[in-house]
């Protein structure tokens, strides 16, 4: 039978003393079901973080480029939640999320080759944008795309391929000014 510590060996003794399911308190379990229900519902629940600088004019004119390059044909800007959403609060919304949530081929550079779902290994999910401006202050980190290669936004930009090739060319043939007029957009994301 499975030990209460998973698959922590002899010689993990700092493994084997964390807090796990064998205890009289908690009725066997690591945490209550009313710590699960709380969890579960503040992800549920978690808003986006809002927008920021959205007034500001290199937003405004990074925009432009945005939907100028054709980058809102898959980061599509928003959408209506359908009305049959489990939760009653989560239907039929206006939300902003910059993503189409479909599968995309992305070119060759992108590919892993690996099957994931239906997803053959050129093919990847468009990520939702939203809050996309604070992945180093939440993260520590400003690295993107599905492995990290990115080093930042223009970076995972340039390794758009396939079915992006020709938005990924636009945006690289960009003056400097709309080129950072673009990150700067996407930043207030």
């Amino acid at each position: 039978h499975k030990e209460p510590w998973g698959d922590c060996t002899e010689a993990q003794t700092v493994c084997r003393s964390k807090m796990h399911g064998d205890s009289d308190s908690e009725l066997g379990i690591e945490v209550s079901e009313k710590f699960v229900d709380f969890v579960t519902f503040y992800a549920k629940n978690l808003a986006v973080p809002a927008r920021r600088d959205v007034n500001h004019p290199q937003v405004i004119a990074g925009k432009k480029v945005f939907i100028q390059a054709g980058c809102g044909g898959c980061h599509v800007a928003k959408f209506v939640t359908s009305r049959d959403a489990e939760q009653e609060e989560h239907r039929f919304q206006l939300i902003w999320p910059y993503t189409d949530l479909l599968l995309h081929d992305m070119g060759d550079g992108l590919a892993d080759n690996r099957q994931v779902g239906s997803a053959n290994g050129r093919e990847w999910r468009t990520p939702p944008l939203w809050g996309i401006g604070l992945t180093e202050m939440v993260n520590g980190h400003t690295n993107f795309l599905h492995d990290g290669r990115a080093r930042n936004l223009l970076e995972a930009i340039i390794w758009h391929g396939g079915e992006a090739r020709e938005a990924r060319d636009i945006v690289v043939n960009l003056d400097p000014e709309k080129r950072a007029a673009l990150i700067k957009f996407l930043e207030s994301l």
